[in-house]
């Protein structure tokens, strides 16, 4: 299991209550199944339409399984921005 940190960004941020926490966990799919167990609810929903970085690279269509998470590294959890 790696160590690091997840960040929440605007809608996500919201629907957790925190900006970030730290992750225990081997692949993306393990840390955010973590998450949801610490914020049911609205957050559930919230992550169904985030994107996601992983140390700054886009895991685009990647099955979350696959994505493995290093030791140190970050999460960032994004949500839909509006704009233009």
């Amino acid at each position: 299991m790696a160590k690091g940190t997840v960040r929440y960004w605007a809608a996500a941020k919201a629907a957790a209550g925190v900006a970030e926490e730290p992750y225990d966990a081997s692949t993306l799919a393990e840390a955010l199944e973590a998450a949801r167990d610490r914020h049911p609810g609205e957050f559930v929903r919230v992550l169904l339409r985030c994107s996601f970085l992983i140390d700054g690279d886009p895991v685009g269509t990647r099955g979350h399984e696959t994505v493995r998470l290093a030791e140190g590294g970050t999460v960032e959890v994004l949500p839909p921005f509006a704009g233009g």
